[in-house]
């Protein structure tokens, strides 16, 4: 009878064991989800490398299974609801698809923040670390970074002054993006990006705000004609945050080695990492263009001027939405600014 209990107690050990994640050499596979398809940067220059580094750093007990193009089903905007919820274990999502809900980190999404995509990506680590752990509960954030700014994609019409945004339809991804556009004369569209394409070649909407690097995966190289952009070095137009993050459940019940392997493809540098790969797949992006002879533009300085000053509300608005939930708006705005240097 004694024999019988302790080999049960072992048999229900050996279960939590293999429950918890693997010490006795298992296999770990996480699954990971995100909304672009194979071809796009963050998928075959971000993801996959990430996810053979952390197979290679564990000796092959973490693996991972990528969903692209929202394979396992949801729309972009439910992202972080499935890895926060554990019905995935890792994605790549902008959060500020679902407006509002994570209003501290939107401060990189505002007009003109953005001049350097690697080291604003870096500095919205340590922003986000200091100030917005609490938006993220329940999801372990791996690395932020945004991308390399977005500039205008238009079908018809060549966008060369603030008056030319006057009644264009641009699709855009975030709050913050929407209301620059308002505040430069144009009507902003939401909509997933997978539909944008067939929407701009049928007329529904004129264009996008996107940068270089997603244009050929999504085709809208063939879809518009014109594109406008600033000269190098000047600060970007739009951009958007992204976030890899996982369960932290998930991440809590690895073993102590697998946390470190984790931990060791995290934070400030892994994020400026994946800035520079954005900024690295910007020139073939544009290539892409170049090849279907589309025309080009880059504003004058003294007209990007016009388009800072046009916007400049929009960062003001966002201090006082700050301030209305109790925090300090202004502060806020001067830790990004600097994080972004």
């Amino acid at each position: 009878m004694r024999m019988k209990i302790t080999l049960a107690m072992l048999a229900l050990g050996g279960s939590a064991i293999f429950a918890s994640g693997g010490v006795l050499g298992q296999t770990v596979t996480l699954k990971v989800h995100h909304f672009l398809p194979p071809g796009s940067t963050a998928h075959k220059n971000f993801i996959v490398p990430w996810c053979e580094k952390i197979a290679k750093d564990s000796g092959g007990k973490l693996k991972c299974q990528i969903y692209p193009a929202m394979q396992l089903g949801g729309s972009p905007p439910q992202l972080y609801d499935q890895v926060k919820d554990g019905v995935v274990d890792l994605v790549w999502t902008v959060p500020s698809f679902q407006a509002g809900r994570f209003p501290v980190i939107e401060a990189f999404e505002l007009p003109f923040m953005v001049r350097d995509t690697e080291r604003a990506s870096r500095g919205l680590w340590y922003y986000a670390m200091k100030n917005a752990v609490a938006e993220f509960k329940g999801v372990k954030p791996i690395l932020l970074h945004v991308h390399d700014g977005s500039l205008v994609h238009t079908a018809k019409k060549q966008v060369r002054t603030l008056e030319d945004f006057k009644g264009l339809k641009l699709r855009v991804p975030t709050r913050q993006g929407s209301k620059t556009l308002v505040a430069l004369g144009a009507m902003p569209v939401s909509m997933p990006l997978s539909q944008t394409a067939e929407a701009i070649s049928k007329g529904v909407i004129d264009g996008v705000l996107l940068p270089w690097e997603v244009i050929p995966s999504v085709k809208f190289d063939e879809v518009t004609k014109f594109h406008t952009e600033s000269e190098a070095g000047e600060a970007q137009m739009s951009n958007s945050v992204f976030l890899f993050g996982m369960n932290q459940e998930k991440y809590d019940a690895l073993p102590a080695e697998l946390k470190k392997v984790i931990d060791a493809n995290s934070g400030p540098e892994p994020s400026a990492w994946v800035g520079k790969v954005f900024v690295d797949d910007a020139l073939p992006g544009k290539k892409s263009a170049e090849i279907r002879k589309n025309i080009f533009y880059t504003l004058p300085t003294l007209e990007l001027r016009r388009w800072e000053k046009a916007t400049a509300g929009v960062s003001d608005e966002w201090v006082r939405e700050m301030s209305a939930k109790g925090l300090d708006g202004k502060r806020l705005l001067e830790e990004a600014k600097a994080a972004c240097k």
